[in-house]
């Protein structure tokens, strides 16, 4: 079927759902809801069968679905009904939530359920909740949805017909509820206890934030993680640091604030809490941790290294993916840490929700000058790549539990064998931040790679890839693992027998070799060379694109249209519009 996507962005559910639906041979375009006449627009030219609306924050119009089934994905149970779901779901305890698929109406998530799914909760952030269970049960559920819609169009039934509640397989025990204001989500400092406090954070985390005060000063707060501490402070009162977040007491604890916005400045945007507040932190007591202390040693790490079975297992969850210039310096260390330990197998697991997404676009945006800090960056994350390419004594896998975009890809590839999660949705380019060449030492990486594409063609999809689609083109060795504790299992499993094999020795008398052949054939540093001095022009070139595109993702600037490589309907050719 011809199906067009209507969302506000594209975000990572929408790049899921197109690329679940493509792989099953439907036609996807993509039109971001711009305005009621623009999307009346799109669906004239596209002349859909279907509309999928995955992430909306305002109606559809009354012309298109009454014209066009409009299948609208809600992140919650049949029933529920209004725009904080999500947030409500993990405020209030719940141990099931779900994504209904429902018709399109006048009433606002009230039309006739096409399919339901339901899922169990964690304790864990409204995003990493959205990338993860609620990604997974809106695949199936849309998939089921568009399944059923097409065979009662094949059994000439009439438009719009669709079945009750009950005949999707979910009973109604929804009701309505408001947007989740400021107002209930406030901390109680002298009241609430270190689990209400994580909870209310963890229902705003990465939007809109709970609005408080940290140094005297109305702020947001984000990337929240509990500690348990011997001695009792005074609630509410910053304590200590760690690395660019701080620690805050609780009646009972204390909790780390990884992230912050600020409230008292114009276009102020998320950036981690020591940056936020520069003067206010830079004398609190520093708090390390070994990077090899034990899974329970503190309730907050950013990197952290484990040995078990033969195997070392470097994690690094960074909040969404993004890497700092002080990150990656960091986390370079803690790879030469990793790298003269014993195990002769190191994984690199990342975080739960992301890989890698390369460069913190945040803090360079934040920067006295961005096009410095540009080049700071990506010279770190080129040395942490450039690390790991020379790491010839040790067979390193990079394990995708979540996404990976942009230079996160690229790094990934400067392991031995990269595996993925069935989930698992790449982005492997870097012309959307404003045609950015790119560097993570990609014109090596790359074509060694490749099966059945050219370099080329991968630097030019500006489109999203499956795990699966990249294991054909080389860019995945592996996928496996439908969730993620089935993947972590089975990483594990897969690894502790990759170290006890015979061909152990073998696999790494081969790279040592390959990595000799191939610096005499052209060293390592003219390739970071070529790239960075395309990388220089990118930052201080007369061509502004880099630094207006990554501002305008940083200010979360709503776009003026539909990139044409996204609204296919909108491409021009010799017949016309197609």
């Amino acid at each position: 079927m011809r199906i067009l996507f209507l969302t506000r962005s594209f975000n990572s559910l929408t790049q899921r759902l197109c690329l679940e639906l493509a792989a099953l041979g439907h036609e996807v375009a993509i039109e971001l809801d711009i305005a009621d006449a623009v999307t009346i627009e799109a669906v004239a030219l596209y002349r859909p069968a279907l509309i999928v609306a995955p992430f909306l924050k305002r109606a559809i119009p009354e012309q298109v679905w009454r014209d066009t089934v409009c299948l609208v994905v809600h992140p919650g149970i049949v029933a529920d009904r209004g725009p904080s779901a999500l947030d409500w779901a993990i405020a209030e305890g719940e141990r099931e939530w779900g994504v209904t698929v429902l018709q399109a109406q006048a009433e606002m998530d009230a039309g006739p359920v096409w399919a339901a799914q339901t899922f169990a909760m964690r304790a864990a952030t409204k995003s990493s909740l959205y990338r993860n269970e609620v990604s997974d049960a809106a695949a199936r559920a849309v998939v089921a949805a568009v399944r059923r819609f097409g065979e009662e169009v094949e059994a000439g039934a009439e438009a719009g017909a669709a079945p009750r509640p009950e005949a999707a397989g979910a009973p109604a025990r929804g009701r309505w509820r408001p947007l989740m204001a400021q107002a209930d989500r406030q901390i109680h400092w002298q009241q609430d206890d270190t689990q209400t406090i994580l909870r209310k954070i963890r229902a705003a985390d990465g939007t809109p934030g709970v609005l408080d005060r940290l140094f005297d000063t109305p702020c947001h707060l984000f990337d929240a993680h509990p500690e348990t501490l011997a001695q009792r402070h005074e609630p509410g009162r910053v304590i200590g640091r760690r690395n660019e977040a701080v620690l805050r007491a609780t009646i009972d604890g204390a909790v780390w604030i990884g992230h912050v916005r600020r409230a008292d400045q114009d276009g102020s945007f998320k950036l981690p809490t020591a940056l936020a507040f520069p003067a206010q932190t830079a004398n609190l007591p520093e708090s390390q941790i070994a990077i090899d202390a034990p899974a329970d040693a503190s309730g907050y790490r950013e990197i952290w290294y484990e040995a078990r079975g033969g195997v070392g297992y470097l994690h690094f969850p960074f909040h969404n993916g993004a890497m700092s210039t002080a990150q990656c310096e960091r986390l370079t260390a803690a790879l030469r840490f990793a790298l003269a330990q014993p195990p002769r197998v190191l994984v690199l697991f990342g975080g739960a929700d992301f890989w890698s997404n390369g460069i913190h676009l945040n803090v360079i945006e934040a920067a006295d000058s961005p096009a410095d800090e540009s080049w700071r960056n990506i010279n770190a994350i080129d040395d942490l790549t450039l690390t790991l390419i020379e790491a010839t004594k040790r067979v390193i896998i990079a394990a995708m539990q979540g996404n990976a975009g942009a230079g996160g890809v690229f790094m990934a590839l400067a392991a031995d064998q990269v595996w993925a999660r069935r989930s698992v949705v790449l982005n492997p380019h870097y012309k959307n931040m404003g045609n950015l060449y790119g560097s993570e030492y990609w014109t090596y990486l790359l074509p060694r790679r490749l099966k059945s594409v050219s370099p080329g063609d991968v630097m030019k999809h500006r489109l999203p890839v499956s795990a699966m689609h990249a294991a054909q083109t080389g860019l995945v060795d592996a996928v496996f693992g439908d969730s993620a504790e089935e993947f972590v299992d089975m990483v594990r499993a897969r690894a502790t027998a990759l170290a006890a094999s015979a061909e152990l020795p073998v696999l790494l008398q081969n790279k040592q070799q390959q990595r000799r052949i191939d610096e005499a054939r052209k060293p390592l540093a003219e390739y970071r060379e070529e790239e960075l001095a395309h990388m220089r022009r990118n930052f201080y070139g007369f061509d502004p694109s880099y630094h207006i595109a990554r501002s305008n993702f940083v200010h979360r600037v709503a776009p003026s249209w539909t990139p044409r490589h996204l609204a296919v309907h909108r491409r021009f050719n010799d017949t016309g519009w197609s």
